[in-house]
């Protein structure tokens, strides 16, 4: 899927002029009903428009996952696997016996109304003030407006305020400290809410995120929760490649559970919490931090490269915790457009990744942490090469070569005795 820009298609299963536009470019086209995103597909010019048998098809095919994943009398809700992809457990007597599955799916695809005065939102940017006044834009249309914004502005000089002070609701609070992490643990604590969600400037929220948040706090009994994080636009090779071969923030389109099960099951390869979802689409409960700490200053962006949210899902779940995917909370990243900024974001995303599971390993002593970086990585990285010899789309091998970058700038955590000593915050010694 490389070839030029992907135009990006929303189509609304339900409409009954569902898809009527053929284009000449190709297209991702992300599937709704109503505002329950279904699905997505990338189709090439001759596919388009969908033939109405193809978009019944579709569909039926995403609507008995949704079914079967949201409809506790048909076995939900799922738990996540080892990969983190949705387990189902429907039966088949449970399959017949369904009645009525259009209106099951109608009212699936309700919108939330919840209200959401009891949600802060916390938006940490640098240095991109035309991309914060875009996602300020998007937070100000929420259908359920939240309790407060809050800015955090990571620049050195403060150039996010400029941008803050044409929205006269936004609090500004300025953290030059660098590091993502040290921007949110600010979020924190200047927030005053009892939810706590976090995007970035490089994303604009859907008009239903902060409601979808609201509902799904409402109903689950979570500490955490991220939500859909979808492409906003595919115009450069370097966005097309992020989201076709790296697989983006994911595309598991229906709710999951990460919870005991799920940690114990992939612990000892290193429990696979970067599943859990993305920092760009995540809230907590303020008593998550009150039990775990903080996001870990030493990971993140501005330090040691991501991984930041990851971590701290671990210590969530590694103290009993459990964390919910919703993909009804949806909202659009921008991708870096320039080739060598994807790289650069790829390297970040491996070096922090194995600072993370090296402060994983001191936090708990799961060996696994440490069986990823030496035995998982490298056998992913042959994997990779060989595959990419034979048949891997232009490009992955330089790819692949960023992510090798990253890891072996990441061992070096491992030989940072100062820096390991650190930890996240006072939690640990008190409960030791």
């Amino acid at each position: 899927m490389s070839g030029g820009a992907f135009r990006i298609r929303q189509i609304d299963l339900g409409s009954p002029d569902a898809d009527v536009e053929a284009g000449d470019t190709p297209s991702l086209s992300i599937f709704w009903w109503k505002d329950l995103p279904l699905g997505m597909r990338a189709s090439l010019p001759d596919e388009l428009p969908y033939t109405e048998a193809r978009l019944r098809q579709l569909a039926a095919e995403f609507s008995a996952a949704q079914l079967a994943a949201r409809s506790i009398r048909l076995g939900a809700p799922l738990r996540a696997t080892y990969e983190g992809w949705p387990k189902s457990v429907l039966s088949l007597t449970a399959a017949l016996d369904a009645k009525d599955l259009v209106g099951c799916l109608d009212e699936l695809a309700t919108a939330s109304s919840a209200p959401a005065q009891h949600i802060s939102v916390v938006i940490c940017t640098r240095d991109r003030g035309p991309a914060l006044a875009q996602c300020l834009q998007s937070v100000a249309r929420q259908r359920s407006a939240p309790g407060e914004v809050i800015v955090v502005d990571n620049s050195r000089d403060a150039n996010a305020w400029p941008v803050c002070i044409r929205f006269p609701d936004i609090r500004y609070v300025h953290e030059p400290r660098p590091g993502l992490s040290a921007a949110r643990s600010a979020g924190i604590r200047a927030s005053r809410r009892d939810i706590i969600a976090f995007t970035d400037d490089d994303v604009e929220v859907h008009p239903g995120w902060t409601a979808e948040i609201a509902r799904a706090f409402a109903e689950w009994d979570v500490e955490a929760l991220t939500g859909l994080v979808l492409p906003a636009r595919l115009d450069t090779i370097a966005q097309r490649r992020f989201q076709f071969d790296m697989g983006g923030f994911g595309t598991t389109f229906v709710p999951l559970i990460f919870d005991q099960r799920f940690f114990e099951e992939t612990r000892p390869s290193g429990a696979h919490v970067w599943k859990i979802g993305a920092g760009a689409n995540m809230a907590f409960r303020r008593s998550a931090f009150d039990r775990v700490g903080s996001f870990d200053e030493r990971l993140g962006a501005g330090a040691a490269g991501c991984s930041e949210d990851s971590e701290l899902w671990y210590r969530l779940l590694a103290t009993g915790g459990a964390c919910l995917y919703e993909p009804r909370a949806v909202v659009f990243h921008h991708h870096r457009r320039d080739w060598p900024g994807f790289r650069r974001q790829i390297k970040a995303y491996m070096k922090g990744h194995v600072a993370a599971l090296v402060a994983q390993y001191d936090n708990f002593g799961d060996r696994g942490n440490i069986d990823r970086i030496w035995k998982q990585l490298p056998a992913y990285f042959v994997r990779t090469f060989v595959k990419t010899l034979f048949e891997g789309p232009p490009g992955r091998i330089g790819i692949l070569a960023a992510e090798v970058q990253g890891w072996l700038a990441g061992l070096q955590f491992l030989l940072r005795f100062g820096w390991r000593k650190r930890r996240t915050s006072n939690w640990l010694r008190k409960t030791r």
